[in-house]
């Protein structure tokens, strides 16, 4: 946004002359692409960075990790962008950090092709690990023989 914009803003009377537009707010799209190569980094930096409203570009070649950051109206714009330019599968980032999930190596939960410190993100999927999330039951249980509840454990007893 630039000076005149902000000017604009707090004049009343060229503000109602003038459609606003509405922009889109920063945005971080975060993708899995296999990078085999520097040459594969740079397409994708190159693919990325001629679009409009992009900031910021970051290439975790070790990771298969893409994270791009900006004014971006459309996040499936930007993957489709890089899947035509590249010509390389790509797919949204499945992974979170393991402290996100309530049970980390569950079935479900638990990759072995994942990044050191993170797992699959079953949180945002409930079809992908019934395992992985506990019941209302499991928690009771747990929180009653807890050592944060000391006292409970008495009255179950």
């Amino acid at each position: 946004m630039g000076i005149l914009d902000a000017l604009s803003e707090m004049c009343p009377s060229v503000r109602t002359r003038r459609r606003i537009k509405k922009r889109p707010q920063l945005e971080t799209v975060e993708m899995k692409v296999r990078i085999d190569c520097e040459g594969c980094e740079r397409r994708i930096r190159k693919a990325v960075e001629g679009m409009r409203g992009v900031t910021g570009v970051e290439v975790v070649p070790k990771q298969n990790k893409v994270t791009v950051t900006g004014y971006i109206a459309d996040p499936g714009k930007v993957m489709r962008r890089v899947a035509r330019k590249t010509g390389k599968k790509v797919e949204p980032w499945p992974y979170v950090p393991y402290d996100v999930v309530a049970h980390p190596y569950a079935p479900g939960a638990y990759d072995k092709k994942a990044p050191p410190g993170y797992v699959r993100n079953v949180v945002a999927d409930p079809n992908a690990a019934p395992l992985a999330r506990a019941s209302s039951t499991e928690v009771k249980y747990t929180s009653a023989f807890s050592d944060d509840n000391p006292n409970a454990a008495c009255t179950v007893m």
